[in-house]
């Protein structure tokens, strides 16, 4: 579907209450339409697969243009040049995490590309580290525990950011990897119980949420990681 068809049908949707909305909840308000998620999806479905669509979409700047970007991109055919871009251009936390659950995640070298942005400086590429943790310890079934292992390391290491978009990815990640079975739950809880010792308001709120979470596991849960 041509480029300035796409945009022209995302402009009709605009829903400025919605965009009001979305502001409160901390999402980016520039450039944003207030299109709903399942609104966007329901386009994407009716474009198909566009990677050549998807670059485009994400270079307009346009907020829900970057959302449907992710949606229609294909990861396998996306370069590392391209990525770099993507994520380099992150400036909101829905952007970022959907780009981590539906194109990062099914990229090549995802826990080595995890580790790299939880390292970055600049608040939403960091995220996207953390948030890539989160993702793959629900999606990669057949990954070892010791990849996640040596993701504790990092989130004990990013732990004391307190930069709010930052902070609540490393509790996410945290809660995911202590949900996937018993070891990790075990190791999850130790590191918990680490961070709530520091002197560091943003460790001690990770290792709080995180514990709270398990404390309150639902019986499937709790079967699964017996």
């Amino acid at each position: 579907m041509n480029i300035e068809i796409v945009l022209a049908r995302l402009n009709s949707m605009t829903n400025a209450k919605n965009a009001a909305g979305m502001a409160r909840f901390g999402i980016n308000p520039k450039g944003t339409l207030g299109i709903p998620i399942p609104k966007l999806k329901a386009l994407a479905k009716e474009i198909g697969k566009d990677p050549q669509l998807a670059l485009k979409l994400w270079k307009s700047g346009i907020h829900e243009a970057k959302l449907l970007a992710v949606f229609v991109a294909e990861p396998l055919k996306i370069t590392e040049k391209q990525i770099k871009m993507v994520v380099n251009r992150f400036n909101s936390w829905d952007v970022c995490d959907a780009a981590c659950l539906y194109v990062l995640d099914r990229m090549p070298g995802a826990f080595e590309r995890a580790e790299t942005l939880s390292r970055s400086k600049k608040e939403f590429v960091k995220r996207a580290g953390f948030a890539l943790m989160a993702v793959l310890a629900v999606h990669d079934k057949q990954a070892s525990d010791k990849k996640f292992e040596s993701f504790l390391v990092l989130i004990k290491a990013g732990a004391e950011d307190e930069r709010n978009f930052v902070k609540k990815a490393v509790s996410w990640a945290l809660r995911q990897i202590g949900k996937r079975n018993g070891r990790l739950n075990r190791l999850a809880v130790k590191t918990s119980k680490e961070l709530i010792k520091r002197d560091s308001k943003s460790a001690r709120w990770i290792a709080a949420d995180a514990l709270r979470e398990f404390a309150s596991l639902n019986t499937y849960v709790r079967k699964r990681i017996a």
